[in-house]
Order: structure tokens, then sequence, then C-alpha cells
């Protein structure tokens, strides 16, 4: 049996990602085309091409692990997914059992979905996620597939499937921190998890489920729901098909019995399996026999179905669209809302900062973590919802709007916003999230200033106030100028005649950046000065003549009243 199991996944023959899926019929040799070799960290990120993208590095050398957001950034955040509900399928477990060769089957499921025959055919290698047989770690870290599958469901709505391959527990280079980490970062970002064991559920395996899951359990006592989704038991090379049947149905009574909470059991038994029926949503369990000796066996395997038992090949038909058809998609939520690929980017950069310590933190920094993403997640909606408003009352295209009325959308839209981020269930507690929604209105208020300069810019008059200010302040300087040099203070003529051509030369030179485009900085720093200009001195001024000539049309209004009535009063009594 150990040397069965050392053997496992065939030989040192290595299968490369490929670029993409297509039609399988059956018997024939179509399989995806090998892709070169997976792209290094600083590489671009070239999407033309379907391939497993490293997401989640692990640095070996001081066992920490970074996001590599631009990755990440660039599948998720394509325009005609990025606000689709997300559905995210992850495999987990121990190292060498077999997790990338199972996901190669999922995508071509996903390519081929609508074929009776997906899985293949007969002499077709197996491509996708990279994997090979023998003893040594292949993955490391967390990958994704570079594709994102866009899938209708029965109830007519769109969803975006992903598919994640995780590094495989348990290592000789990995310490329980890495193997916890990784585990837990899938789970957390996931909507199902399939838990890959072989042969049986052990109680280590239970054990180190519950490691991985405490934050479920302490998170539950604050937000009072389970944090996680679905996790799927998948237990590979079942040998007790007398004892429970092959697939679902054998595989639910089988993890009924293990899952059992016996009165005469064990405190820590009776914990283990409690913690864990706390902490997932739903449970399930599938029974997979051993693909066969072939496959254990030869070092030339590279995944032919030809090499494979049919047993294998029947439940593995049922397996897979048990977890990808339609009808079966389980979309992500976090705290009872469904997460976007948008959010899930959020996520991702919120809890990847929770594992970039020396030590494993305390789980309950995960629920803050969480609460994190959740509230920025909410923010991020809310502020799109208030752009997308104001662009469409003085975006790009619109014409000019009196400041007044700007400012009287910028509040409706300013309390929708708010309105909509506090519609949105969040996790954190009142305090918590406030703080998130003093930082939305902070960031509201900087959006509509932008709002007001791009508006101001279309008004012609407030476009033309630099060279105006400008111009003023060169016939005001010609005409001091000129009645100063008249009486003979030659001094101050000359000094204004030294502004008038400091105007001037800022004059021709606001208006070459205006016309040519360069050193707009120089431009920048011109209209500065002349709004100052204009606020400081100019605008006080006219401000100052307007009130005067009104006091004093004022003034004469009242005066010619008074007269008419003395002038009135006066024919009446001469009359």
């Amino acid at each position: 049996m150990a040397a069965r199991d050392a053997a496992r996944r065939a030989g040192p023959a290595r299968h490369r990602p490929a670029p993409a899926g297509k039609l399988y019929e059956e018997e024939e040799d179509d399989a995806l085309p090998d892709s070169d070799a997976l792209p290094d960290s600083d590489d671009e990120v070239e999407l033309d091409k379907p391939r497993p993208i490293q997401i989640v590095l692990a640095h070996e050398d001081d066992h920490n692990f970074e996001l590599d957001e631009a990755a990440l950034e660039k599948i998720l955040l394509q325009e005609h997914i990025k606000d689709l509900n997300i559905v995210v399928v992850s495999v987990a477990g121990a190292f060498r059992k077999g997790k990338s060769f199972l996901l190669d089957f999922m995508l071509r499921y996903m390519y081929n979905r609508t074929s009776p025959c997906w899985i293949g055919g007969n002499t077709e290698p197996l491509t996708g996620f990279t994997w090979r047989g023998g003893c040594e770690r292949e993955t490391t870290g967390i990958q994704i597939w570079s594709e994102v599958f866009v899938i209708d469901k029965p109830n007519g709505t769109k969803v975006a499937v992903l598919l994640m391959d995780t590094q495989g527990a348990f290592d000789s280079q990995s310490t329980i921190k890495d193997c916890a980490t990784v585990f837990a970062l899938s789970t957390m970002t996931s909507s199902v998890q399939v838990y890959n064991l072989s042969q049986n559920i052990q109680e280590d395996d239970l054990q180190h489920l519950q490691l991985f899951t405490e934050y479920g359990r302490l998170a539950m006592e604050e937000i009072y729901q389970k944090p996680f989704q679905t996790l799927m038991f998948l237990i590979r090379d079942w040998s007790y098909p007398y004892e429970h049947a092959y697939g679902l149905e054998g595989g639910r009574k089988f993890l009924e019995k293990r899952l059992q909470v016996k009165q005469n059991q064990h405190e820590e038994l009776q914990n283990v399996r409690k913690h864990i029926h706390s902490c997932f949503s739903n449970l399930g369990c599938f029974l997979l026999p051993h693909p066969g000796l072939k496959v254990a066996t030869n070092p030339n395997f590279d995944g032919r179905l030809n090499d494979i038992d049919e047993d294998f090949k029947n439940e593995l038909r049922n397996l897979v669209p048990l977890l990808l058809a339609p009808e079966n998609l389980v979309e992500k939520e976090i705290s009872g809302s469904k997460v976007t690929c948008r959010d899930l980017v959020e996520y991702f950069k919120a809890y990847i900062k929770i594992y970039q310590g020396e030590e494993l933190p305390h789980p309950k920094s995960m629920l803050q973590a969480t609460a994190e993403a959740n509230n920025l997640a909410a923010v991020a909606g809310a502020k799109d919802l208030y752009s997308k408003g104001m662009e469409q009352v003085c975006g790009g295209d619109k014409p000019y709007i009196a400041p007044s009325d700007l400012e009287r959308k910028h509040q409706d839209f300013r309390e929708s916003a708010i309105r909509q981020f506090r519609s949105v269930k969040k996790m954190g507690g009142e305090e918590f999230c406030r703080r998130y929604q003093e930082q939305l209105e902070v960031e509201i208020d900087e959006i509509y200033a932008n709002f007001v300069k791009h508006n101001d810019g279309k008004n012609i008059f407030y476009a033309a106030r630099t060279p105006a200010t400008l111009f003023a302040v060169m016939f005001a300087m010609y005409i001091i100028s000129g009645l100063t040099g008249f009486l003979g203070m030659n001094s101050i003529a000359a000094l204004c005649n030294l502004v008038l051509g400091m105007a001037l030369i800022s004059f021709c030179t606001w208006a070459y950046v205006k016309y040519s485009g360069e050193f707009r900085e120089v431009g920048t720093a011109i209209d500065q000065i002349a709004e100052a200009i204009w606020e400081q001195v100019l605008k006080p001024m006219s401000d100052n003549l307007m009130e005067d000539h009104m006091r004093q049309s004022v003034k004469n209004s009242i005066k010619a009243g008074l007269t008419e009535q003395v002038s009135h009063h006066a024919r009446l009594k001469t009359d």
C-alpha cells in the first residue's frame, strides 16, 4: 500500500497549460495544444492565451506570501466580467494527491460543456494546469486559470466562473503556517472548496481542517452566521465500495458517519466536528475510485483516458458537472452579500495583508480583514454610483451647468451613494462601518471638487479669466505708469513698467502653453497666480464698486421718490 501511495500519480513527464479549448469529439485526439512554461511573476500577464497564472507567490526563503495584484486585476477587472457575480471553485489538500490533474478535467468540461463527450477522446493528453507524476511538489502558492468563464444560469443571470489551484499542504518545504495560509486563503475566497483527500477521512485530516477554519468559529461568534460556503470532501482512491458506493450518495452516508457527534466521544473529537459544521453552510462528500495501475506505475503517463480505469472515468463524468453545471453553480457570498469579480480583488488584497507577518495571525484578525474588504467593496460601489450619476450631469460631453444646479445634483447623488453604502450588508459593527462611511464622504467631496473644476473649464468666461486678469493688470500698470511719470515719480513708474512687462510675458507664455500643450506646469502656475490676483484684488474691487454703485443707485432712487412726494404735496396745497 505504501509503495502504491509513493508512486500514485505517474511519472516525471510534465504537462503544460493549454491556450484554449475546443469541442472534443469522441475517440479523436484533439487535446488542448501545449503552451510555454508558466511566466514569472514579473512577466506581463497575457490573457490572449489561457494559462494558469500565479496570483499568490510563495517565497521559500522567508516563508512569506505576496499577492500579484497586477495579474489578479488584469484577469478579474476585465470590462465584460468585473461587475458579474463570481463563482470560485478551488481544490486544496495534501501535496501529490492529484489536485491539478482533477482541475484539468474541470477545464475540459468548461470548454466543452455543451458536448456529451466533454471528457475527451481516449488518446488525448491531459493539459491545462501543470501537473506531473512523482513524489515532489509541482504547484506553489495559488494559481488561477487566466480565462474567466461567463455562464448563463437557468434563471437567466450571468455569472463568472473562476478555477483555482493551490499549493499542496504538508510537503517537505512548507511550514504549518504556509499550509494554513494557503488553505485558509483559498477557502475564504472560494464559493466551493474541494478538500482533496486520499483513501479515507482520517482524524488528522479533520484536525487540520479545524485549524484552517478556526477563523470561521471565531468569526461566527461576532457575525452570527457561517463564514464559509460549500466544502466538498473528495475521497480519492476509495477502496471500500462494498461499504459505501462510489459517488455522491455513498459519500453523503460516509460523511454523516464520519462527522457524527456521539455522546461517548471525547470532547476533543466532538469539538472538531462541531467546528466543521459551524463553519460551512453546506457539506458534501464524493467517493472517487482509484484511476488504475497504469496511472500509478507508468512514468510516462500523460493523462490519456486509455490508461485510466473505466470506473474512474464514469465517476468523473458525474463529479465535474456536479460542481460546474450551470444549475449547480454556487455564487460567492460574504456576510450574506454576493461578491462580484471587482469585489473579490479587494478581498484578496485585504486578506493577504494579514499573512505577511512572521507568525500565523490570530484568526480574529481575519475577521477584521474581511470586514475591511467588505466595507471597501461597499465604498467602491457607492463611489461608482456617485461618479456615474455626476457623469450624466457634467461629464466630458455634457455642456456647462450652473454651479448652484451642480451642487444640488451633487447633494442628491451624495445622499444616494451614502444610502447604498448603508444598505449593503457589512461586517465589523456600526462603529467600524462609520469610519468607512466618513471615508466615503471625504472621497465623494474630492470627486465633486474635480467635477467642479471640469465644469468650470467649460465656462468660456472662466477659461478667459487668466488672460482677462493679466490684461487688467497690464492696463492698470500702463495707466499708473503714465500718471506717475507725468508727476515725476519715475521710480514708481519704472516699477509699474516692470510689472507690465512681466504680465505681458506671462500672457504670451500662457497663450503658447494653451496652444501647444507643452510646459503645462508653467501654465498651471500662471493660472494659479492669476486666480490669486482675481480673488484677492480684482474681485473685491469689483464687488466694492458694484456695492457702491448699488448704494448710490438706491440713494438716488430714494431722493427722487422723496422729491416727487414733496412736489406732489406742494401742488395739492396750491390747488
